[in-house]
C-alpha cells in the first residue's frame, strides 16, 4: 500500500463536484469547532489505516483471476485537455501525472475498460456536440492502434472476452451525455457505428427530451423523443447508461426499456445523499429490470454530506466504496452491483483508492466482510457483462421482429 504524506492528508474537491452538482442551494450549516476536530481525527484514523492495510495472496488470486470490468474511465477527455489529445506528449506506456498509465492498468488487473468519450454540455450550445464526441472516439482508437499489446477495441461481448483472454485490456466506447446526438437517431446509430456501446441519457443539463439530476425539471423525467431514444439504443444493442439523470428520468427510462440498464458512474443515495447517486426505491426497481448499479470513487458521491459540509477536503478511505457496495447488495442484490471508478474525472478520492493500481483493495475488503469469490468476481465485472450480453440479446430479438 502506497504511504500518503500527512501533507496530502486532505485533497482539494472541485466546487462543481461537490456543490454546483447538487441541483439544490442551500444554507450554509453552523460548524463547531467540535464537529471539525472529531472529523480530522477521523481523518488521520484512516490515514493510518491504509498505511497498514495489506492485500493478501488470497485476495490477489482472486481479484486477478476475475474480470475487472470498469464502467467509466475519463482518460480521453484527460488527454484532450491536458496533452492536446497527443499520446506523444502523454505517453500513457510511460508513468503519468494522471491517475490511469499502462503499468498502474496492469497491477490494478484491468480487464476490460468502458473509455468515456465525454464532451462538455456547453457543446450543445456551440453546435459542435456531434463532431466533438467524435473526435474522442477516434482518440480512443488511436490508443488501441497506438499500444496494439495493451488495448483491443471490443465491439461485443464475445470481442471483449475473446481479447481478455489474449492478455489485452478489453476497450469499448462509453458516450457520456445525450447531447453528443443533437436529438438525430440517425447520428446516435453513427456513434454506435463508430464503436460506442453505451450513452448516458444527459450529462449536467437538460435535454429537449431528457431531465438531468443537476437541472431543473423540465420534460417530466423523459419525453415521447426521449422513450423513441432509448427504444432505438435497445434495438441497435446500446445499452442505456442512467446515470447523471433526474430520479424521475430513472424511473420513466426503467418503464420503457427492454433491456436492462447501467449506472456508468453512481452511488447509493441513502448513503450519500447527493442527486447524482441511485435512491432505494429505483435500485430495487433496477434489480427487477436486471441492471447493475457501478459505484463511483468521487468522495463527494460517497462520503455523507454531512462530513463534507464539515470539510469538503476530507477523503475517508476506500471502505467508503464498499460501503455503497454492501449496501447496494443488501438493497438489490449481488447480481445489479458494479464497479465505475470515473477516474481522470474526478479529483477527491478516497484513501486507498489514488489511481487505477488500487483496485485490489476493494477485493480485500470484500473478502473482509465475508464476501466469497463467486459473489465478488460478480461485482468485479461479471454483473456489467452479463449485462451486455442481455442487451445484445434484446437487439436480436428486437430486430428479429421487424
Amino acid at each position: 500500500m502506497k504511504t500518503i504524506p500527512l501533507s496530502l492528508l486532505f485533497l482539494t474537491l472541485s466546487v462543481e463536484t461537490l456543490f454546483a452538482q447538487t441541483g439544490e442551494p442551500e444554507q450554509p450549516p453552523v460548524i463547531t469547532q467540535e464537529q471539525r476536530a472529531a472529523l480530522e481525527l477521523e481523518e488521520q484514523a484512516a490515514a493510518k489505516f491504509c498505511e497498514s492495510f495489506q492485500v493478501s495472496k488470497e485476495a490477489l488470486e482472486i481479484h486477478h483471476s476475475g474480470m475487472l470490468f470498469d464502467g467509466h474511465n475519463d482518460l480521453p477527455w484527460a488527454m484532450r485537455s491536458k496533452a492536446n489529445s497527443s499520446f506523444d506528449k502523454v505517453d500513457i506506456s510511460q508513468p503519468t501525472k494522471f491517475h490511469t498509465d499502462i503499468a498502474r492498468l496492469k497491477e490494478g488487473g484491468v480487464k476490460a475498460q468502458f473509455w468515456s468519450v465525454y464532451v462538455p454540455a456547453s457543446t450543445m450550445a456551440a453546435g459542435n456536440a456531434y463532431v466533438t464526441t467524435l473526435e474522442q472516439i477516434e482518440l480512443v482508437h488511436e490508443m488501441c492502434q497506438r499500444y496494439p499489446d495493451e488495448f483491443e477495441l471490443a465491439l461485443t461481448a464475445d470481442d471483449l472476452e475473446r481479447i481478455v483472454k489474449q492478455g489485452k485490456i478489453a476497450s469499448m466506447i462509453g458516450v457520456e451525455g445525450g447531447h453528443s446526438i443533437e436529438n438525430s437517431l440517425s447520428r446516435l446509430r453513427e456513434l454506435y457505428n463508430r464503436g460506442a456501446r453505451y450513452m448516458t441519457l444527459t450529462h449536467s443539463k437538460n435535454l429537449d427530451w431528457a431531465d438531468a439530476c443537476t437541472d431543473e425539471p423540465r420534460v417530466g423525467g423523459l419525453n415521447a423523443f426521449g422513450e423513441e431514444v432509448v427504444r432505438e439504443m435497445n434495438e441497435i444493442g446500446m445499452l442505456v447508461d442512467i446515470s447523471h439523470v433526474s430520479p424521475e428520468c430513472m424511473r420513466k427510462t426503467l418503464a420503457v426499456t427492454e433491456a436492462p440498464v447501467i449506472y456508468s458512474h453512481s452511488s447509493a443515495r441513502s448513503l450519500c445523499d447527493h442527486v447524482r447517486n441511485v435512491p432505494d426505491d429505483i435500485l430495487k426497481l433496477t434489480a427487477e429490470n436486471g441492471g447493475v448499479v457501478m459505484v463511483n470513487f468521487n468522495t463527494g458521491f460517497c462520503l455523507p454530506k454531512d462530513k463534507l459540509a464539515i470539510d469538503r477536503r476530507c477523503r475517508g478511505d476506500f471502505r467508503i466504496v464498499v460501503d455503497h457496495i454492501d449496501h447496494i447488495v443488501k438493497t438489490a442484490g449481488i447480481d445489479h452491483v458494479g464497479i465505475g471508478s470515473d477516474y481522470d474525472g474526478i479529483r477527491g478520492l478516497p484513501r486507498g483508492l489514488e489511481d487505477v493500481s488500487c483496485y485490489p483493495m476493494i477485493t480485500q475488503e470484500l473478502l473482509n466482510r465475508g464476501y466469497q469469490k463467486e459473489g465478488i468476481h460478480k461485482i468485479l465485472g461479471g454483473n456489467a457483462l452479463r449485462v451486455l450480453r442481455q442487451a445484445e440479446a434484446v437487439s436480436h430479438r428486437l430486430k428479429a421482429q421487424k
